[in-house]
């Protein structure tokens, strides 16, 4: 049986959307098309956690899951003392 390489399929699951907007555009410059589901849900507070889902195409997956590996290792290499993030308004 093949798949549709257009449907949908789960690559991870983050706590909010915090997390899931620059992952996406992480994935985006890998040239990985993305979207997100669950975020009213996640974001809501009313006692009732919820995750947002990253998804991508079928025929996406495996690049999606090594540009996934890629941007986190590169994650860990930011020092953070060093980045300008402007003045507090």
């Amino acid at each position: 049986m093949s798949t549709e390489p257009n449907s949908p399929e789960f690559l991870i699951s983050v706590r909010n959307d915090l997390e899931a907007t620059p992952l996406l555009a992480a994935l985006s410059t890998f040239g990985i098309e993305a979207t997100r589901t669950g975020s009213f849900t996640a974001d809501f507070r009313a006692e009732a956690p919820g995750r947002v889902n990253i998804v991508v195409k079928h025929s996406d997956l495996a690049r999606a899951k090594e540009a996934l590996e890629e941007i986190n290792e590169g994650s860990s290499d930011i020092d953070w003392s060093q980045v300008d993030v402007g003045e507090p308004e």
